[in-house]
């Protein structure tokens, strides 16, 4: 049973009905062209024979119909003449039926009397009968065509679901272990983009997994090591008797080792918040006042710090549909990094311009820069002389691939520092622009 919510279904009803429909209106045309074609031969024969004999005839009789028989005349066609009392002398057609017989007649006016008419009389009983075999033919070649249609659009349809059938397969048997991309070049070009779309899920699934796995692992090695030194530490203090200095000093490691191992599991339960947000309810909002508002409090922050911030915003009005919560937390990793790494009295600052392809976000430190040859978005990975969990920027660009945006961090061009550069491209966020006069 084929399912109505099927698309196969819909398209077999759509083709057959459409083609259905279309071979009864030729065949209808056709049969009637046919019909028109018949009679109108047979009707231009009795004219011609009726338009000979009108020249020749002339009443005797006024008051009586008579039949004749003229030498032009066929043997089927018989010929009488009759008296009618008609104001509209024109030649006029009928057929009408005798028992079992189908007759045509031609009524031909007689010009020498005025109420006077030749009538010539064909059987057209056969011709009618041929006209109901050519009928019945139509009908049951229709409905062969209708059938071979039927079976045409189920062949169809099942070779049109064959790619689907493959990928469905191959991502059946797929997991996190045996993730390989669809070969695209097998597939018919209506279905490239679906294949392209499948790959770019594989490879975010895959990158996916990776981090996560790095993560685990990392997780359970920045662990491990400060709970062996502690264990160590107390083991040693415990060997002999001490002065309560060395317990007190033995007893702050301890404590500062835990307060790091606190600061990491507080960066996982930011990982486990930050994968609900990515389910929040995109929203609009107006990103140019967005900056503005979160800047300010980067100022407070950044003063604690001995540091300044400037925000340099090149466009009035800029609305975007985002998950603020996810944005909120790439742009406060980039300050926070900037302010870390930034000397005192440095300045960061903050930019905000549109392209014809994107609007970008970037904030710039005068810091000591970065490795580039690093990666720096894998997780625990720490750079410089700082301290820190080193999953911010892995969060950060765990965020950026669920708004479809790109992040990027290089040295400044042209002075000592980095550049932490966000990237909204405008197809894929839905922005709308809105310009203040």
């Amino acid at each position: 049973m084929l399912s109505q919510k099927s698309i196969r279904t819909k398209f077999i009803l759509q083709l057959v009905s459409a083609s259905a429909t279309l071979i009864v209106i030729f065949s209808a045309i056709l049969y009637q062209t046919i019909k028109i074609s018949v009679f109108e031969t047979i009707t231009s024969s009795l004219r011609d024979y009726a338009a000979v004999i009108e020249k020749e005839i002339a009443p005797s009789n006024t008051a009586l119909e008579y039949a004749f028989i003229h030498p032009v005349l066929p043997p089927e066609i018989r010929a009488k003449v009759v008296f009618l009392p008609k104001k509209n002398r024109t030649v006029e057609l009928k057929q009408h039926a005798k028992g079992d017989q189908q007759l045509l007649s031609i009524f031909q006016p007689i010009w020498a009397h005025p109420h006077a008419f030749v009538v010539l009389t064909q059987e057209i009983t056969q011709t009618d009968k041929m006209l109901e075999r050519i009928l019945r033919d139509i009908l049951l070649i229709n409905l062969s065509a209708i059938f071979l249609i039927l079976f045409y659009a189920l062949f169809l349809s099942r070779m049109l679901l064959v790619p689907i059938k493959i990928l469905a397969n191959k991502l059946s048997a797929m997991n996190e272990a045996f993730l390989r991309p669809v070969d695209t070049d097998t597939l018919p070009e209506e279905f490239l983009p679906l294949g392209k779309g499948i790959n770019r899920l594989i490879d975010r699934i895959q990158t996916f997994v990776k981090y996560q796995k790095e993560l685990f692992i990392g997780t359970a090695h920045e662990l491990k090591t400060p709970l062996a030194v502690m264990k160590t530490k107390n083991e040693v203090t415990l060997l002999r008797p001490r002065e309560s200095e060395k317990y007190i000093e033995a007893l702050q490691s301890n404590i500062q080792a835990i307060n790091e191992m606190n600061a990491m599991i507080g960066a996982i339960l930011e990982i486990g918040r930050q994968e609900g947000a990515q389910f929040e309810e995109p929203a609009p909002i107006d990103l140019v006042a967005f900056l503005q508002e979160r800047v300010t409090n980067f100022k407070i922050l950044a003063h604690q710090e001995g540091k300044k911030i400037q925000l340099d915003i090149q466009t009035k009005y800029y609305q975007i549909v985002t998950q603020k919560t996810l944005l909120i937390h790439i742009l406060q990793n980039f300050v926070q990094n900037a302010i870390k790494f930034s000397p005192n009295e440095g300045t960061i600052t903050i930019r905000a311009y549109e392209t014809p392809l994107e609007f970008m976000v970037t904030v710039e430190d005068e810091g000591e820069g970065i490795d580039e040859t690093k990666d720096l978005f894998a997780p625990f990975k720490r750079y410089g002389n700082k301290g820190g969990t080193g999953l911010g920027l892995f969060l950060a660009k765990g965020a950026a691939d669920a708004l479809g945006a790109t992040i990027h961090i290089a040295n400044r061009p042209e002075k000592k520092g980095a550049i932490a550069s966000l990237s909204l491209p405008k197809n894929q966020q839905k922005i709308n622009k809105k310009r203040h006069r």
